[in-house]
């Protein structure tokens, strides 16, 4: 529900602070005093495309505030998008400078324009006199009924995405299957070439470690040799030196305990010179030229270098090169495989053809009902013998939305034959048509639909008793959700249960517009001036007290109750 809304040098409002409450509210004021200034500021809150030519003259900003109740279902919405949706209040504000450059918040955070509209489906839904425009538009029809219905059409979108995403699949597997062919066999024969190497991750490594180690096998024994000998055999050797050295320590270290140090020094240096003879001996026994390993190493490292080379790439990436293409052969296994794109093809279909003949059951109850709704409701409008008829017709094939569109039909008269509402000639009788149909389907609304609807000027065309009958329509909608009525009829604004009166006036020299909320004689004479003009006669007087007595017996022991947030 509409909370509050505040204005702040707007087109030609300095400022309105305006309090709204449940029920059934009325706009009511001379042509042109600026009652559509309310609903364009409320859809520039809800994120309408702002220009600075609603700035107020010589001002340097407009600032739009609107508070609403915060929608359960939506609380989820604004966590996500770091809204702080602590408190029952959803507040939105909107800033548009004289440059035509805007801003906004959502309960004190920045937003963007697209945040806005994310929530105005939400938060309020409003109804123009041309409204019946946008019934002739089958996804407005479609919409419509879904929503009388209580269809939610998201996994049924879902599942079409899924087919068709399946069905571009086949044909584009189909287009390309000869360059997929040429293309399989490039790399199976790419890989036949690295299976016969079988290149294993890590070998390229211990290839070069062997390889070097054999090719200087000799060199490596003569060094080998040539070190045991002199720690060894050698006269003197490394050994005996240093024992000596030790010997000679030794002797005197009594005298200087100072020597200590050095003898400890040689004792380890004697360690290490035996632990180092007995490596190279051991290594001496085992080694091996191998003439035969170092030519099966050469082979096996030309290999590597040659397809290393034919496919410029570093040999030790070959391992690596093998699983891509691999990969990539059984991607396109599986993209090619007619059998296996055809099988998802169908699986696809038969998802989408089962959540299409659901929503087409759920339509196919809906539409009499809402059919008959409506019916009745034209019978209370001035269209007596009037019948609404709502035509399901198959579509050519799958779409996001099932498999049959929606049309509204309408015979405006007993004995017509129902006709698609765009060939309805009279103005006025698509009008009352329109307000059936919004107000029809508006009782129906789900918990999740907007808790606010204005309605403005959507009874252009009407008055006698049928403007009465939409005064007590849109008095009995109230009761269940906050209605605000844009309105010039009288017996409308007798059925409101809050009265709210716009007006301009010179201020400084300029024109300005501002709203009041009127009650009691206030409320009587704006009826009377709705029924006579501005100068107000005592009958018209009496006939308005007339007007809002017989409204406030009739609705008495219905009294609106609290609309829902």
């Amino acid at each position: 529900m509409l909370r509050h809304l505040s204005l702040k040098d707007f087109v030609i409002v300095p400022t309105l602070e305006l309090d709204f409450e449940p029920g059934f509210a009325v706009l009511t004021g001379e042509t042109g005093a600026g009652k559509s200034i309310l609903i364009d500021a409320l859809q520039l809150a809800l994120g309408g495309r702002a220009d600075a030519g609603v700035v107020r003259e010589g001002a340097a900003k407009a600032e739009i505030t609107a508070e609403f109740d915060t929608p359960a279902h939506l609380r989820a919405w604004l966590d996500e998008a770091g809204f702080d949706a602590a408190d029952d209040a959803l507040l939105l504000r909107r800033v548009i400078d004289a440059a035509g450059k805007s801003r906004a918040w959502i309960n004190g955070g920045a937003a963007t324009a697209t945040q806005l509209r994310e929530l105005a489906d939400h938060l309020l839904d409003i109804h123009g006199q041309h409204a019946w425009q946008g019934l002739t538009r089958p996804a407005a029809v479609r919409e419509l009924l879904d929503g009388f219905a209580g269809l939610d059409t998201a996994p049924l979108a879902r599942a079409y995405a899924t087919w068709k995403q399946a069905l571009e699949a086949l044909q584009a597997a189909q287009g390309r299957q000869a360059d997929a062919l040429r293309e399989r066999e490039r790399l199976a024969w790419q890989i036949g070439e690295l299976d016969g190497l079988a290149p294993a991750e890590g070998e390229w490594d211990e290839l070069n470690a062997e390889h070097a180690r054999l090719s200087h096998g000799q060199s490596l024994i003569d060094a080998a040799r040539s070190a045991l000998d002199a720690l060894d055999d050698a006269e003197p050797s490394a050994q005996s030196l240093a024992g000596g050295a030790l010997d000679q320590l030794e002797r005197v270290l009594d005298h200087d305990p100072r020597l200590l140090p050095a003898v400890q020094a040689l004792r380890d240096v004697q360690a290490q010179l035996a632990d180092a003879s007995h490596t190279l001996a051991g290594y001496l026994h085992k080694a091996d030229l191998d003439p035969a390993r170092l030519a099966e190493l050469d082979e096996r490292v030309s290999a590597w270098m040659s397809l290393a080379r034919r496919y410029r790439r570093q040999p030790q990436e070959l391992p690596a090169l093998l699983a891509q293409w691999r990969a990539e052969l059984a991607a396109l296994d599986a993209a090619s495989d007619p059998a296996l794109l055809e099988a998802s093809l169908t699986a696809a279909r038969q998802a989408f053809d089962a959540q299409a003949r659901a929503a087409t059951r759920t339509r196919q109850d809906a539409a009499p009902r809402l059919a008959a709704a409506v019916t009745a409701a034209m019978q209370q409008l001035g269209m007596a013998g009037g019948l609404f008829d709502i035509a399901l017709q198959p579509t050519d094939g799958p779409q996001s939305y099932g498999l049959e569109a929606a049309e509204f039909l309408v015979a405006g008269h007993a004995g017509s034959t129902p006709r698609p509402l765009a060939k309805v000639a009279s103005g006025g009788e698509l009008s009352r048509i329109a307000l059936a149909i919004s107000v029809t389907a508006s009782q129906a609304a789900s918990s999740d639909a907007p808790g606010t609807l204005i309605f403005d000027e959507i009874d252009v065309g009407i008055g006698g008793a049928v403007a009465e009958t939409v005064g007590r329509l849109m008095k009995q909608l109230g009761r269940d959700r906050q209605v605000l009525a844009v309105t010039h009829l009288p017996q409308v604004a007798a059925c409101a249960d809050r009265h709210l009166v716009v007006a301009k006036s010179l201020q400084q020299g300029a024109t300005a517009s501002r709203v009041t909320p009127v009650a009691g004689e206030a409320r009587v004479a704006e009826i009377a001036r709705m029924l006579g003009g501005e100068r107000l006669s005592s009958t018209s007087l009496a006939h308005a007290e007339e007007m809002l007595a017989a409204s406030t017996v009739t609705t008495q022991a219905t009294k609106p109750r609290k609309a829902r947030p």
